[in-house]
């Protein structure tokens, strides 16, 4: 692998097969080829037709996500593959809980910054607040950067979930 080659964030929607070992065998391929997955989203789409989205956020070069792409489409219960990045225009999205522990000024400047994200308080103590809230991922990091000096204590992410934009289906 070239090092000049650019390290590019994708994310990619696998329409597949709903049955047993399908999300096993989607991982295996990463794994067993050293490929990193910084997200992965699972559910059911069709209940009629069995199926269910697979959405992976990676990094890699091109080359390899193109290699990623080729090798998940080659997999049997896999029925189609979108890069949500490249394909299409598409929405990505991911839900946060973010707790915070603080008092007296720090509790004021988190609640400021809650509002300023629209950030939702769904938990508070006199020393806590439990914060929900969704948007692009980036939006998550800015808020989680920003708590970390205010008393920031837990995190906990859903993934990314992406969809096209438009009338059309997967």
């Amino acid at each position: 692998m070239k090092t000049d080659e650019p390290i590019e964030r994708r994310c990619i929607a696998a329409l597949v097969d709903n049955e047993a070992g399908v999300l096993a065998r989607v991982i295996g391929l990463f794994s067993g080829r050293g490929y990193n997955i910084d997200s992965l989203t699972v559910t059911e789409v069709d209940a009629e037709k069995h199926t269910s989205r697979i959405t992976v956020v990676t990094t890699g070069t091109p080359m390899i996500l193109e290699q990623i792409k080729a090798q998940l489409e080659r997999l049997v219960p896999v029925q189609k593959v979108d890069d949500m990045t490249l394909d299409q225009e598409s929405v990505e999205r991911e839900l946060a809980l973010v707790k915070v522990r603080c008092e007296g000024e720090k509790r004021v400047e988190s609640l400021r910054l809650s509002e300023a994200f629209r950030a939702r308080v769904i938990d508070t103590t006199h020393e806590s607040f439990v914060f929900e809230l969704t948007g692009a991922p980036s939006k998550l990091d800015a808020f989680v950067n920003l708590m970390r000096p205010l008393g920031l204590v837990d995190v906990s992410r859903t993934g990314v979930v992406a969809i096209a934009r438009g009338p059309e289906g997967m």
